[in-house]
């Protein structure tokens, strides 16, 4: 397991090092600010990111959606005095969080979510928490029809409505690379096996239709040449 610390504290991040290594972690980077974390995450591909939430320059909430972009499938840990910031944690897609002085507890209860979703993020049935109002969605990525982005967010279609989730749509790119999902706009990725006839427009662009919904997606002029490369190349 490859560990990122980030902590301004030389104090906290000893602490929570040697608590780790105490816990059979041993493969541990550390970084005393959100820029040097950041040139750690370009060149590390990290299981999990223990991150501080007051620093200088850039807080640790802001510093989880960089890590995240970069690299979607760390985990992000965070570390704080401060039990306020909990909610705010959570919904910038934080796995833990870690009250300061940290202990050893806390750590051990930590790694074991870590293995528990590490073992979940492997099943073929993967699944993404989605948002509509006060409802919240475990969405299987099979059930979606099409993706839309929405400034920093996406909108999920799914056969019964629509729900929204707090990623780029270049992370659901990403995310959905091991399946047979495909960007046909730099706003639209669409589900192939939910896909029931498609019709050429003008300027060589495509109108997707789906089984089961009356939505459609057109595609760019671009992402409809690709995708029909996609599909010709595809075995069926």
């Amino acid at each position: 397991m490859k560990v990122l610390i980030v902590d301004d504290e030389k104090l906290a991040l000893s602490r929570l090092n040697r608590i780790l290594n105490e816990e059979g972690v041993s493969d541990i980077t550390e970084a005393s600010n959100p820029i040097d974390a950041i040139k750690e995450v370009a060149k590390t591909k990290f299981d999990v990111a223990f991150l501080d939430i007051s620093m200088p320059t850039m807080t640790g909430l802001e510093l989880a959606n960089t890590i995240l972009e970069m690299s979607p499938n760390t985990f992000i840990v965070f570390q704080t005095a401060y039990e306020e910031y909990a909610l705010d944690a959570f919904q910038s897609g934080g796995l833990d969080y870690l009250l300061k002085p940290i202990s050893n507890e806390s750590v051990q209860n930590c790694l074991k979510r870590v293995e528990k979703f590490s073992n979940t993020k492997i099943k073929e049935n993967k699944k993404v928490v989605a948002k509509r109002g006060n409802k919240i969605y475990l969405i299987s990525l099979d059930d979606i029809y099409y993706i839309k982005a929405d400034l920093d967010e996406v909108i999920i279609r799914i056969k019964e409505t629509d729900a929204y989730v707090r990623k780029k749509i270049g992370d659901m790119e990403k995310i959905l690379s091991d399946r047979n999902f495909f960007r046909v706009h730099r706003s639209y990725i669409v589900n192939v096996d939910k896909i029931k006839s498609m019709q050429s427009i003008e300027q060589s662009k495509l109108e997707i239709f789906f089984e089961g919904i009356d939505d459609l997606v057109t595609t760019s002029k671009d992402g409809a040449k690709e995708f029909r490369e996609y599909l010709d190349n595809r075995t069926i």
